[in-house]
C-alpha cells in the first residue's frame, strides 16, 4: 500500500510539474508577439534578400530596446526559403499555423509573393511586402511598400525620353524571365508606343534566375544599339544575375553615354559586390537611396551600422520600405489596441512615417504607398549621386492605366468600393 502512496505522489509530482511547466509556457506566449521574417537567406535571391531579414531584426531590436509592443517582448521567427518559390508558401503556412505570428515581412520576387498569397488570405493573416513591382495587384491580405510601376518604372523611361536623360529613341527591356520583368515589360511596351515609339524600336529579352553566360546577350544589346538611334537598356533583372551582367557591359566597353542601362532592381547591396569603375554613369530608379541627405536618413544610417557592428554595410530601398512597412504596422497595432489582423489592417489607412528618403509615407487604401520617385546615377564608390526626383510623393496606381484590360479599375478596400479591382463602388449608400 505504501508502494501505491510512493507512485501515486510521484505521478502526482510529475503532474504538477508538467502543469507549471505549461503555465509558464502559456505565460511566455502571452508576454511575446510574434512576427515572422520570410526571406532567401540562400539561393539565387539571398544576395538581396538577406539585408531584409537583417533590417527586420534591427527593427525588433530597437522595438524591445524602447519596451515592445503593447507591453509585450517582440520576437522574430525567421526562415528561409531558399529562392525556391513554392517553398514560400509552406514557410508561410507554418509561420502563421504553427508559429502564431501576429504578421509577416517578407518576398522579394512577384513569383514568390504570388506564391504565399492564397495563404495569407485562406489564413487571413497580413503581409508587409517591400519591393518594387509589377502592380495589377490589390490583395486585403497585404500592404505594399515598395513601388508600383507608376512610381518606378514610368518615370525612368520618361526622364530618358527626356533632353535631361539624353533622349533615348531606342529600348532595350532586359529581364529575368519570371513575373515582374513580364508585366513590367508589358505595361512599358504599351506606354512607349502610346509615345509613338514604333515596335521596331522595342527589343525584349529574358534571362533565367541566376543567369551568368551574359556575352551573347550583351553582344545583341550592342548591335541592337549601332541603328543609329540613342538606345537604354532598362533592366528588370534579378538577384546574382546582375554581377555578371553588369561585367560583361564592362567587358564589352559599354558605357553609360553610349547605351545608359537604368535598372530597377539593382541598388548598394548588389554594387558591393560587382567593380564599378567602369559602370560610372549608368542609372537606377527608386525611391531611395543611401545618398539622401536628411537627418531622418543619418539616424537610420547610423542605427544600421550600429546593429550591424559594420560601417560598409550599405542601406537601400527595399530597407527603407520595409522600415516604412515596420514602423506602420506597429503604429497600427498601438492604434488598435490588439494584433488582431481585421483591426490592425483598419488602423492601416492613413499610417504616416516620416521616411529615411525625406519625404512622408501614406499608406492609402489601395494598401499602397504614396512616395517619391528618385533615378540616381553609379559612383565609383558603389554609391548613387540622385540626378532627378520629384518634387512631391506620387500615388500608386495599382492598375496600370496603359493596359487596355485595365481601363477604369480602382483599388479601394474602404466603404463603398472595398474591392481588389472595380469600375464602380461595389456598395450603394441607398438601399
Amino acid at each position: 500500500m505504501a508502494v501505491l502512496t510512493r507512485r501515486a505522489a510521484l505521478a502526482g509530482a510529475t503532474a504538477l510539474v508538467t502543469a507549471l511547466s505549461f503555465t509558464q509556457c502559456a505565460r511566455a506566449a502571452d508576454d511575446t508577439i510574434k512576427i515572422g521574417v520570410l526571406h532567401s537567406l540562400s539561393g539565387t535571391m539571398a544576395i538581396s534578400e538577406t539585408t531584409l531579414k537583417d533590417t527586420v531584426l534591427m527593427m525588433v531590436d530597437d522595438l524591445n530596446k524602447h519596451g515592445g509592443l503593447l507591453g509585450k517582448k517582440v520576437e522574430a521567427v525567421v526562415v528561409d526559403p531558399a529562392s525556391n518559390w513554392p517553398l514560400f508558401a509552406e514557410k508561410a503556412r507554418e509561420l502563421i499555423s504553427k508559429d502564431h505570428v501576429a504578421v509577416v515581412f517578407g518576398c522579394w520576387t512577384s513569383v514568390s509573393r504570388k506564391s504565399v498569397l492564397p495563404v495569407f488570405k485562406e489564413l487571413n493573416s497580413l503581409l508587409f511586402y517591400p519591393v518594387q513591382y509589377e502592380g495589377e495587384e490589390s490583395q486585403n491580405n497585404v500592404f505594399y511598400t515598395g513601388a508600383a510601376p507608376n512610381q518606378q518604372a514610368i518615370p525612368a523611361v520618361e526622364y530618358l525620353m527626356s533632353k535631361e536623360g539624353g533622349e533615348v529613341k531606342r529600348w532595350v527591356l532586359e529581364g529575368t524571365d519570371y513575373v515582374y520583368p513580364r508585366t513590367t515589360n508589358k505595361i512599358l511596351e504599351a506606354f512607349l508606343k502610346s509615345k509613338g515609339v514604333p515596335a521596331e524600336d522595342i527589343k525584349v529579352n529574358y534571362t533565367p534566375f541566376g543567369f551568368s553566360d551574359w556575352q551573347t546577350e550583351v553582344a545583341d544589346i550592342k548591335k541592337f544599339a549601332s541603328a543609329g538611334k540613342k538606345t537604354a537598356v532598362i533592366s528588370t533583372v534579378n538577384g546574382d544575375a546582375n554581377v555578371p551582367f553588369y561585367k560583361e557591359l564592362a567587358n564589352e566597353g559599354i558605357k553609360a553615354t553610349d547605351i545608359p542601362v537604368m535598372a530597377f532592381s539593382v541598388g548598394e547591396e548588389e554594387l558591393a559586390g560587382i567593380d564599378t569603375k567602369n559602370l560610372v554613369g549608368h542609372l537606377a530608379a527608386w525611391n531611395y537611396f543611401e545618398s539622401v541627405k536628411n537627418s531622418t536618413n543619418e539616424a537610420f544610417i547610423k542605427q544600421w551600422h550600429a546593429y550591424t557592428k559594420n560601417d560598409k554595410r550599405t542601406t537601400n530601398d527595399p530597407m527603407e520600405a520595409t522600415y516604412i512597412g515596420f514602423k506602420m504596422w506597429t503604429q497600427a497595432v498601438q492604434q488598435a489596441g490588439t494584433t488582431d489582423v481585421d483591426a490592425v489592417r483598419q488602423a492601416m489607412y492613413g499610417q504616416k512615417v516620416k521616411a529615411p528618403g525625406g519625404f512622408t509615407a501614406v499608406m492609402n487604401t489601395n494598401h499602397h504607398l504614396s512616395k517619391p520617385v528618385m533615378i540616381g546615377e553609379i559612383q565609383a564608390n558603389g554609391q548613387f549621386d540622385i540626378v532627378w526626383q520629384t518634387k512631391e510623393p506620387i500615388k500608386a496606381d495599382a492598375w496600370s492605366p496603359y493596359l487596355a484590360e485595365d481601363k477604369g479599375k480602382v483599388a479601394d478596400w474602404t466603404y463603398p468600393w472595398v474591392c481588389e479591382s472595380c469600375t464602380s463602388p461595389t456598395y450603394s449608400a441607398t438601399p
